[in-house]
């Protein structure tokens, strides 16, 4: 959990992935429409992915990816992120943490 903690924390934005998941292709689309450019963590190409996936199941991200980091916080998976977007908060949160600037 630590590693994952430690990523998270890294960049404004972190989306830990796998490359085959059609869910993360879209919220990683979604941020790069929003103007952010998001650290992506693809679990199944990672040495420690197996790992880090059960780290996230373990904070309660599940399924396990998309697994989404704003300022280091969890925000959640693809359905809390859509929900974010669509009540219109998820661009505030990525301006709060200074992942995009409008």
């Amino acid at each position: 959990m630590d590693r994952v903690k430690d990523l998270a924390s890294k960049k404004a934005a972190v989306i830990f992935t796998k490359s085959s998941c059609c869910m993360c292709h879209s919220i990683k689309q979604l941020f790069y429409e929003l103007g952010a450019s998001p650290a992506v963590h693809e679990l199944d190409n990672e040495s420690y992915g197996r790992e880090m996936e059960w780290a996230l199941r373990g904070m309660g991200c599940n399924p396990s990816v998309p697994a989404v980091f704003i300022g280091g916080k969890f925000v959640g998976s693809s359905k809390d992120v859509i929900s974010l977007h669509v009540d219109g908060s998820l661009k505030q949160l990525l301006m709060d943490a200074k992942a995009i600037w409008f």
